[in-house]
């Protein structure tokens, strides 16, 4: 530090509270600036705002997580329909819950396959 800085910073160490408020205002009357804080982005965290949106998930997966025992057979044939395998396959899904019944759907056609299920007696969740 050099010599003029020291005196200068010498000189605002005896001030007081009230003293040093009124440099700073002169300060900034005088140079046009400003001693309030700026807020910067550092580092990752510039895009952070921006990021939700970009990994904002896109495609879910339907699992059909269990199943009322006396409507099985609508369930099955919801799977079957839904998923277009065998009879068979969709009881193997249906018995095997909880199962993955479709993957990489959009949210809407999840939310549509669920209500569809969920109506025929199945537990649902979207993952």
């Amino acid at each position: 530090m050099n010599e003029k800085t020291q005196q200068i910073l010498d000189i605002v160490k005896e001030l007081t509270i009230l003293e040093l408020a009124d440099l700073v205002k002169e300060l900034e009357n005088e140079f046009g600036v400003s001693a309030a804080p700026v807020a910067v982005a550092v580092g990752g965290d510039a895009g952070a705002a921006a990021a939700p949106a970009e990994d904002e998930k896109t495609e879910f997966d339907v699992e059909l997580t269990a199943f009322d025992e006396a409507k099985k057979l609508k369930v099955i044939k919801a799977i079957k329909d839904i998923t277009g395998v065998s009879l068979g396959e969709a009881k193997e899904i249906v018995v095997g819950a909880p199962k993955t019944v479709k993957t990489g759907v959009s949210k809407e056609e999840a939310e549509e396959l669920k209500k569809q299920l969920e109506e025929q007696g199945a537990t649902v969740t979207i993952k």
